[in-house]
This record gives structure tokens, sequence and C-alpha cells, in this order.
């Protein structure tokens, strides 16, 4: 049995999350998970520099985490399912996600999912 190359499977604009991006992103998207817990969710909002300090993230995460880009996230490891926690700390719903992914306003992106419910 041959083993799937990475190259193989690339979708262009798609960052793939492997055994690579997970290594990459585990400081990261541990501490996504820590917002499982409300008392952590709310250290974060009150030290958000020292909170990353205390999960070590690489300097590229905490840039990503600093200016609420989800798509740098991705890229520095960051697995959706963990960020959509640290997402809704920053007050952002999927549609801005959405809006941040396709490069379109918050509005054009709205526009887009209703023209596209009347096709």
């Amino acid at each position: 049995m041959s083993e799937l190359k990475h190259d193989e499977y690339e979708i262009p604009g798609t960052p793939i999350f492997d055994g690579d991006a997970a290594q990459k992103g585990y400081a990261l998207n541990r501490m996504c998970y820590s917002f499982n817990d409300e008392a952590n969710r709310e250290a974060f909002r009150r030290d958000e520099v020292g909170y990353c300090a205390k999960f070590h993230l690489t300097p590229e995460q905490r840039w990503a985490v600093a200016r609420r880009d989800v798509l740098e996230m991705i890229e520095a490891g960051g697995n959706i399912y963990y960020l959509a926690k640290l997402a809704g700390i920053f007050g952002l719903s999927v549609q801005d996600i959405g809006a941040q992914q396709t490069g379109l306003s918050l509005q054009a992106f709205k526009d887009k999912l209703l023209a596209a419910g009347r096709a």
C-alpha cells in the first residue's frame, strides 16, 4: 500500500490539519481547550499576554491571537474546533470567520450567503 504524500491532498488556499500542523499548534490548541472552563476564559480576558505566555505560544501564535486573525491562527497550527472557543471570547461569529476566510467584509459575506440561498 503506498503512502499518501502531503502534496497529493492539498487544496489551494486551505491549510491541512495533519500531524505536522497538530505538533505546530499544540500550545495554541491546548490553550484554547482550557477555555472550556469559565475561570480560564476570565483569566484570559484579564491578562491576555500573560495567559498566552503561560501556554508558551510561539511569537507567530501570539501575534495571530493579538490581531484576532483566525486564519493566521490556523496557519500557526490552530484547529478550528479549538479556535471556536477563542473566537467566542473575541465575540466573533461563524459569519465573521467565514468573512475572514473568503476575504470579504462581513456584510459582503452575509450578502453572498443570502444570494446563495436564493439560487
